[in-house]
């Protein structure tokens, strides 16, 4: 557990600087897996309609380790944490999106792969990687994976990156805000962090803060519904996973493509193939769609150049009273058109959940008597945002001829 002579920094927009103390650390960022990370970026579609929103998952994690960095600075984390077990915490935080593919989700929708369990593999499986966390000691890699995959063997560290409230969510949130120049998304973090305590093993908040946790979800919501739900965003990604299904369907037939499509191929037959994978960022398939640009075929084409020109499509609230428009719009396509260049994609968000999910990801309330109470039953906001339920938008999507 070398510490640098000298401790490393990384300038950084949000918090002035990411602080980094440990050899570890540093050898995991400038590994060839996460200079990767520079070269996927953080929120695909959005850029088109937010033209900062330009930044990487490498500066994402980054974020979210300095976020880890400064949850050890809580005394009831470094009683509960010895430092092993805080530097699987760490390297957890810098390496949670070490599995994502090119534009992150709409590749593991089309091809069935998932970037946590593909992350959790890379950690073990990935050469440079292992060799990296085994100077640690030979079970260090596993324990970092098992971060990852939510094992529950280190129930505290799970909770801090991955829950309700948690050091991904409160980076994204708040560098998604300030890249993409949203008024919604500004959280807290000092505040939310001062009163955060270990009790019983559980993360808890103290009730202190519990606005600066109703404002981390009211803005959490916002930001959903504004920027990561923005119609125009959700209609060029749909073109992306149109062009993924064409060149799969493509494929399977055995039509001979110009562009280096062997990853892409390799990951249809085997997603576990983890070299493939890795090759497949966003700068690999902007230049694969460029070349369909030019195509035999013509669905993959028109697809292609809907891409590369952001040509949006257009959409439709796939509601009751809309349907003979809907089906005006699919009636206007070839039959085998229509695979291609129609969809339709729900998406739906909750400020909260209190109920079916795991005992961690709930938000817990320390009292001022030392009793544990839940988020749901301190908050009269959140729990009446509650009662509104989980807000849904189906749409029905169209390619514009």
């Amino acid at each position: 557990m070398k510490k640098l002579i000298k401790q490393q920094v990384f300038k950084d927009p949000l918090y002035g600087y990411i602080h980094v103390d440990y050899e570890l650390i540093k050898q995991l960022i400038n590994s060839t897996l996460f200079q990767r990370l520079r070269r996927i970026r953080q929120l695909s579609g959005v850029q088109m309609v937010f033209h900062g929103a330009e930044h990487s998952r490498f500066s994402h994690s980054l974020g979210v380790y300095e976020i880890a960095n400064r949850f050890l600075t809580v005394p009831d984390i470094q009683k509960a944490l010895n430092q092993r077990a805080q530097l699987i915490f760490l390297s957890a935080a810098l390496l949670h999106d070490i599995g994502h593919g090119a534009y992150s989700h709409a590749f593991e929708d089309i091809f069935g792969v998932n970037h946590e369990e593909i992350g959790a593999d890379l950690i073990v499986k990935n050469i440079e990687l292992r060799q990296i966390l085994d100077t640690i000691d030979s079970s260090f890699a596993l324990d970092v994976s098992s971060v990852l995959r939510k094992d529950g063997r280190f129930p505290i560290i799970e909770q801090l990156i991955s829950s309700q409230l948690d050091a991904d969510r409160l980076d994204y949130l708040e560098r998604d805000a300030y890249f993409t120049g949203a008024a919604y998304g500004h959280i807290d973090l000092d505040r939310l962090i001062r009163v955060l305590y270990i009790k019983d093993g559980q993360v808890v908040f103290k009730i202190s803060g519990i606005h600066a946790i109703e404002n981390y979800l009211i803005s959490r919501y916002h930001m959903y519904w504004q920027v990561y739900y923005h119609p125009v965003s959700r209609a060029y990604e749909v073109i992306l996973e149109k062009i993924y299904q064409r060149v799969k369907d493509l494929l399977l037939e055995g039509f001979s493509f110009g562009g280096n499509v062997e990853p892409l191929k390799n990951i249809i037959e085997n997603p576990s193939d983890l070299d493939n994978y890795i090759e497949i960022d966003d700068y690999y398939m902007n230049g694969l769609i460029s070349s369909f640009t030019k195509s035999s075929d013509r669905i993959l084409r028109d697809l292609s150049l809907d891409f590369m020109n952001r040509h949006i499509w257009g959409y439709i609230d796939d509601t009751e009273e809309n349907q003979d428009k809907i089906k005006v719009i699919k009636d206007s396509f070839k039959p085998d058109e229509l695979k291609y260049f129609t969809t339709y994609r729900t998406v739906e968000n909750s400020t909260y959940k209190d109920d079916d999910v795991k005992y961690g990801d709930q938000i817990f309330i320390l009292l001022e008597n030392g009793n544990i109470s839940t988020l749901k039953e301190q908050s009269k906001i959140i729990e009446s945002l509650m009662l509104s339920g989980v807000k849904k938008d189906p749409k029905f999507f169209y390619r514009k001829v």
